[in-house]
């Protein structure tokens, strides 16, 4: 797997992936199976949960990390400069997509 932005943070990402790559693999196995969509739902909020478990720590220090390293490094104004060049668009609801 490839390093993180800095150093520091590339131990956090390490464990983050392993973590993630772990529970998508759970994840999708049953998900691509024939659940009838009642059954879906309740399965992907299962799973969110687990997720929350088992990943969400590591996630958050990662990407507090992440955040950090961004600043440290000076980044931050280009990134912010990105955004506004080119933001990225919001999908249209459910209810948009009934509108002619």
């Amino acid at each position: 797997m490839a390093s993180s932005l800095s150093p520091e943070c590339t131990p956090l990402k390490t464990t983050y992936d392993a973590c993630f790559n772990s529970w998508f693999e759970g994840y999708l196995e049953p998900a691509v199976s024939a659940l009838q969509s009642t059954d879906r739902a309740a399965y992907a909020k299962a799973k969110a949960e687990e997720y929350e478990r088992k990943c969400g720590k590591i996630w958050q220090e990662y990407k507090a990390c992440v955040h950090k390293a961004v600043k440290d490094s000076g980044l931050e104004p280009v990134l912010q400069q990105a955004r506004e060049e080119h933001p990225i668009a919001t999908p249209p609801s459910n209810s948009d997509k009934s509108k002619p």
